[in-house]
């Protein structure tokens, strides 16, 4: 998360978006980065967004788990329910980890295949309709 927050400003100025999904904190995670420096991140992130005009939408990462991967039933991370509550802003919590959870979907053991990317947008375009972001 910090590299993107290094990038985001220029990103941003060079793009005006409407909408920015933001999908951080699983390298984090990986890596072992404090949490709280991710919370710490992902909430500047948010803000910036924000105070650009834009519409920021958190998804959530599943927590790496040995467990959630054997039984097919991985789950975001606690910390983006504090991330969403500090920075009011929508959160789409399950749409990743529910892809993850299928072996089917997978390209390698964190990242989904095409199938895997066809059903996440799938899931993240019907949770922006729910959201009130878009309709069909």
């Amino acid at each position: 998360s910090g590299g993107a927050l290094r990038r985001l400003p220029a990103l941003l100025e060079q793009h005006n978006p409407v909408l920015v999904l933001v999908a951080l904190g699983g390298n984090d995670m990986l890596r072992r980065i404090p949490e709280e420096e991710t919370i710490a991140n992902l909430g500047q992130i948010l803000a910036m967004i924000k105070a650009q005009g834009a519409k920021p939408v958190l998804l959530a990462t599943p927590k790496p788990s040995v467990a959630g991967a054997v039984f097919q039933n991985l789950s975001a991370a606690d910390f983006y329910g504090r991330v969403v509550d500090e920075q009011q802003v929508p959160m789409i919590e399950d749409a990743i980890a529910d892809v993850l959870s299928d072996p089917q979907m997978k390209g390698d053991p964190l990242h989904p295949n095409s199938a895997g990317h066809a059903q996440l947008s799938q899931k993240i375009f019907d949770a922006l309709k729910a959201i009130g972001y878009t309709h069909d």
